[in-house]
């Protein structure tokens, strides 16, 4: 059975509606119907609330639909990559920060030359992981 049969099914077995199951879920009868007829799918958060909801098993709502899993690794390596987006930027303000601190105690043009190389390595690491991201 494919994964919207399965949802179907196990909706249906904890006897709630499409209505019921998409107020408890937070999302529109339309989504559910959506996810239930296989023209999307839910995500990794939605799928843990449906097994909570109708008391069923990951293993039974997912088990055997290789487009979904492929769907939810791709939401978690959306995730990954975001983390690391952030990390990125306040790395780079932190290199921001302590770039403007050297700068107003010292005068040597060697300080200048090692903060500037300093925020180019750093920007070219905030830039790899935007194009990563896109």
């Amino acid at each position: 059975m494919d994964t919207g049969g399965k949802l179907k099914e196990a909706r249906m077995a904890a006897g709630l509606t499409q209505e019921q199951a998409a107020e408890n879920l937070k999302v529109s009868r339309q989504t559910m119907s959506n996810w239930e007829n296989n023209r999307s799918y839910p995500d990794i958060l939605n799928v843990l609330a449906m097994s909570d909801l109708y008391h069923a098993s990951l293993d039974r709502l997912l088990k055997g639909d290789p487009e979904l899993m492929e769907h939810i690794q791709e939401s978690m390596d959306t995730v990954k990559q975001t983390r690391r987006l952030l990390i990125a930027v306040l790395i780079n303000m932190i290199v921001f920060a302590a770039a403007c601190v050297i700068l107003r105690l010292t005068s040597a043009k060697a300080a200048l030359v090692i903060v500037f190389l300093i925020m180019i390595a750093s920007m070219s690491f905030l830039l790899t992981q935007i194009i990563k991201k896109i």
